[in-house]
């Protein structure tokens, strides 16, 4: 996995000559952006660039496919599954669920394959079917791939049981037989047919006798001639011993009964049995694994692992997997006769056949388009304990590499983003980071995916992250004038400084409209409002509304002497304070008291004289402005009147 495997592909970007003009570009987690400048080395540079586009070029088109996104969905589901039930797997239940497991990823590929063999048939331009086709190509190679190593790997089969396996897998790939058989069968005269010899052929390949045999029996009804011989040939066909799953007999009574048949098959060849038919004779050479007389069937075969099996099931029945290898290696190259070289699926399927687990991942993660199968069987095989000893040299196994790589490319789509999130969750070494990183870009293009991120990230306690989407929400709603939302994520985000600002624009409105917005949250701000000086003095100042709505003015008028004297309101504010208070000092009952009083004149006094501790650049303009002026003065007398009632008040009250 460390060395350089080559040289990487070329992508060429439409309109862009990189030898005459300088490219510029970004990296993303799942794409790059690429562009031309107008500076150029060798000249000076040009006003306007040839290629006036911004490319985006992607590493993972497959996410954008609607079909492989049910891949994607549907496996998902397998993956959360398989890594919570990891605790409970033990003993003989754990290789048996691991099966389950790797068959259920097979059936989602399966399932994806034939709906994309739907599409590609009906599909209107021939270019849209080819690119179908080449999607169901690879998904039949991933599901080849993956149930070869399932086999060798987890159901981890012994000589015997292995062959079986083997033969279902090539039963599995090699489907043409089924489509031939119900053409012959489906014609008036199968034996006359002109593919009947084709199919009795192609049965035996796979090791389907007792198929084969109905066949010849077909053939021996229609042609007296040959009927002899095909009751011979059916009868090597029923007596061929194979070890069967319910069978309890030893590998070493299994071998001595092929022997036998063997030698009785190789008989009836010598004797020239069945010389006056070279078809049956063929058969029977095909069954004694004569290696000239399979390859001359190559067509019939399709491919070398198809004749690796057909070779084992009539020569090397009961192969042990050390041996695999070997035959698969030989079996590669007489097929292939040095008129071809091994295609990526060959070496992909060689590896697997030597066992060499690290190979196969490595192979399929340079032949494949996207990071969904080596990321998924990883992760299975690393389940089945095959990979612990393989760490990678940048700090993390491969399991989890890969892992990451495939959620990082999932974060590149707007909606299967949230399957990448149970991916990160899973990767104990750089999981959380990445997933971090990754949440920070996702665009919060509505509310209701900001609340889905926002509940990621507070199930995860990322407090920065919590933090950074509740303030860029809440930026959005004060460019929207939507005040109470922008002040609902500040509070969520626990930003003082964004609250304070929030706030100052509560009260602007307030002293523009003279009432509240958002009502019921002031009313409801609760400990919240200790977030920020300016929130508290906003939640204290619709307190003392509420009071002095409800006429209890004695507390109204304490609360509002107590935010110009804790000095907690802005002093901008402080006019519109003290012009609240004119109604309570005109009230017939004396409402401030003497002290009070005092106090109100004294901040009347610091606002009026311009020289107070904080002062703000609006308080200069109060001395020049007509209309304040006259407020201050309607205050002083106000004031002075209320001063005069409650020394004469309280006076009366020390008398008595």
């Amino acid at each position: 996995v460390e060395e350089l495997d080559g040289e990487p592909t070329v992508t060429l970007i439409p309109g862009m000559n990189s030898k005459t003009k300088q490219m510029c570009f970004d990296w993303g987690p799942g794409e790059m952006l690429v562009c031309e400048t107008s500076f150029n080395k060798k000249e000076k540079s040009e006003t306007a660039p040839n290629c006036p586009f911004i490319y985006i070029i992607r590493k993972d088109v497959d996410v954008y496919s609607q079909i492989l996104r049910k891949l994607f969905n549907e496996s998902h589901g397998i993956f959360v599954g398989l890594q919570r039930i990891e605790e409970e797997l033990t003993g003989k239940s754990r290789k048996a669920q691991l099966v389950r497991v790797s068959k259920n990823y097979r059936s989602v590929i399966r399932a994806c394959m034939e709906e994309m063999h739907q599409f590609a048939i009906a599909a209107k331009d021939p270019a849209s079917g080819r690119q179908f086709s080449s999607q169901v190509s690879i998904l039949s190679a991933m599901e080849l791939i993956w149930n070869l190593c399932e086999i060798l790997f987890i159901e981890v089969a012994p000589a015997g049981p292995l062959l079986l396996h083997l033969l279902d897998w090539v039963r599995l790939h090699v489907c043409e037989v089924d489509s031939l058989s119900a053409d012959v069968l489906g014609s008036e005269n199968p034996s006359k047919h002109e593919s009947f010899w084709n199919l009795v052929t192609v049965l035996v390949l796979q090791g389907r006798l007792d198929e084969a045999r109905q066949m010849l029996s077909k053939e021996a009804d229609a042609s007296p001639t040959s009927a002899g011989m095909c009751r011979i040939l059916g009868d090597l066909m029923r007596t061929m011993p194979i070890l069967s799953p319910g069978n309890t007999q030893t590998l070493t009574e299994l071998e001595l009964k092929w022997q036998h048949w063997r030698e009785e098959c190789e008989r009836h060849v010598q004797d020239g049995t069945f010389a006056s038919s070279p078809r049956l004779e063929s058969l029977c050479k095909i069954m004694l694994g004569d290696e000239a007389t399979l390859l001359e069937q190559k067509e019939l075969l399709s491919n070398w692992y198809h004749f690796l099996v057909t070779r084992l099931l009539y020569s090397h029945p009961t192969v042990k997997p050390i041996d695999l290898h070997f035959y698969a290696q030989s079996s590669l190259d007489m097929f292939l006769g040095g008129e071809s070289s091994p295609e990526p699926l060959d070496n992909i399927l060689m590896a697997a056949f030597e066992f060499d687990i690290h190979q196969v991942i490595k192979e399929c993660s340079i032949a494949l388009s996207n990071w969904w199968f080596v990321a998924h069987l990883t992760d299975l095989l690393d389940h089945c304990r095959l990979l612990q000893a393989h760490n990678l040299y940048f700090g993390s196994n491969m399991r989890e590499f890969l892992l990451l790589e495939y959620a990082s490319g999932l974060f590149a789509h707007h909606s299967l983003w949230q399957l990448g999130v149970d991916y990160f969750d899973y990767c104990p070494e750089l999981g959380r980071v990445s997933l971090e990183l990754h949440i920070e870009r996702i665009p919060l293009n509505t509310e209701q995916k900001a609340l889905k991120v926002l509940r990621i990230c507070e199930q995860r306690q990322m407090t920065e992250q919590v933090r950074s989407i509740c303030k860029i929400l809440a930026m959005k709603a004060v460019r929207n004038n939507r005040l109470g939302s922008a002040l609902s994520w500040s509070i969520r985000a626990k930003d003082a400084a964004f609250a304070t600002l929030v706030s100052d624009r509560f009260l602007r409105d307030y002293c523009e409209r003279g009432c509240f917005s958002d009502l019921d949250l002031i009313d409801n701000l609760g400990p919240a409002m200790m977030l920020s000086d300016r929130l508290t003095f906003l939640g204290k100042y619709r307190e003392f509304h509420r009071l002095y709505g409800e006429k209890r003015f004695g507390d109204a008028a304490s609360l509002l002497l107590s935010l110009m004297t804790s000095q907690i309101a802005p002093r901008s504010f402080w006019m519109t304070l003290l012009t609240d208070a004119l109604p309570l000092l005109e009230q017939k009952q004396v409402i401030f008291s003497a002290e009070q009083t005092y106090e109100l004149m004294r901040c009347l006094e610091d606002l009026s004289s311009g020289k107070p501790e904080r002062a703000e650049p609006d308080a200069q303009r109060l001395q020049d402005d007509d209309i304040e002026t006259t407020k201050v003065e309607m205050l002083r007398l106000a004031l002075a009147r209320n001063l005069a009632r409650a020394i004469i008040r309280e006076g009366s009250l020390e008398g008595s």
